[in-house]
């Protein structure tokens, strides 16, 4: 039985979105189990034989600044999910509430791994090949070293293995250019510490990609600092956004564009399928000693029951231990790249 401990009151929507995404959840997996967390009003209705409310007073709204979210709400809905699996209660959290804040408390109760200086937030974008390139960091750390992206290079492929049951996931560097002498200090660098990680067997290192690749779906996994990664994930969405604008204007333009969207409707919904950024929803706090999923504060219903489903999938195939076990295989390498740092 997995258990995940949901923060049901974080978002743009609150409870009116996760718990029925919550309920939908626990009717397609009769294996796992709930443990939603909340204000008492809003939860007092639910019921379930596979759910447990556990309440809070407070709420951390995605206005509040750390300081707030951090030290003064101390019994807020977040903090409490996030509590449940340091006590070992859950095996996954998952939020849809600021993300500043989550990653502050989550780094806060339940620590970094040993070897890892920065957790990084991990997500997936739609590709051309019909998956996701997965992506690492989208925004939590802004200034990374190259010892930083070697990190991240090192979670995120054990990441991938388990959302994509490949043992050797290739890894791209992003860069302006493909080329090894492209690219700032940090990034030469990195690609230094990468190239040396594939000599050692620690990494599928493929080199340099450039911007396009993400969507090319050139690698299974894109390394990057937090603010490219964040820029690449908005323009993604917005991307997909306009996408479906666009064909939903087209089908409305006139008689000869209904008449073809008509006839091409199977082939449309399917491209529409692909680019719904809420189907890669659930992104995952990587180098904690607990698994956190963050989901997008505007998801829906179907967005977050898919954050659910990724925590859900994360602690079953025991993704906390395969990030380790990467990390300690990794940790001379590691140590090696910090002393020259």
């Amino acid at each position: 039985m997995i258990t995940i401990a949901v923060d049901c009151m974080g978002g743009d929507h609150g409870p009116q979105v996760t718990l029925p995404a919550c309920r939908q959840f626990l009717e397609q997996h009769p294996e796992a189990a709930l443990i939603l967390v909340g204000l008492a009003a809003p939860l007092a209705g639910f019921s379930h034989p596979r759910a447990r409310i556990v309440t809070a007073s407070e709420v951390v709204t995605m206005d509040d600044p750390l300081e707030i979210a951090l030290r003064r709400k101390k019994d807020s809905s977040m903090r409490v999910a996030i509590q449940q699996v340091k006590d070992g209660s859950a095996q996954a959290a998952v939020s849809a509430g600021n993300t500043g804040a989550l990653m502050a408390i989550s780094r806060y109760l339940l620590k970094t791994v040993d070897g890892i200086e920065r957790p990084a937030i991990a997500g997936q974008i739609p590709n051309a090949t019909g998956g996701a390139t997965t992506m690492l960091d989208l925004g939590a750390n802004v200034d990374c070293t190259a010892e930083h992206l070697l990190q991240f290079a090192v979670m995120g492929s054990a990441l991938v293995s388990v959302l994509s049951n490949k043992e050797s996931p290739t890894v791209g560097l992003l860069n302006i250019g493909e080329e090894v002498i492209k690219g700032n200090e940090t990034i030469k660098k990195a690609g230094d510490l990468l190239r040396s990680a594939a000599k050692s067997g620690d990494l599928n290192f493929f080199g340099n990609v450039e911007g396009n690749d993400i969507f090319k779906g050139t690698v299974d996994l894109v390394v990057c600092d937090g603010f490219v990664g964040n820029v690449a994930l908005k323009t993604s969405e917005g991307l997909a956004a306009m996408i479906l604008g666009f064909l939903k204007a087209e089908f409305v333009r006139n008689v000869f564009t209904k008449m073809a969207a008509i006839a091409a409707y199977s082939v449309l919904n399917a491209l529409k399928k692909r680019v719904d950024h809420r189907r890669y929803n659930g992104a995952a706090l990587l180098g904690l000693r607990g698994l956190v999923f963050k989901s997008h504060g505007s998801a829906d219903e179907l967005g977050f029951g898919y954050a659910l489903q990724r925590a859900y999938d994360a602690a079953r195939n025991n993704l906390l231990d395969r990030v380790q076990v990467r990390i300690a295989h990794a940790a001379p390498l590691l140590a090696n790249s910090e002393s020259v740092q």
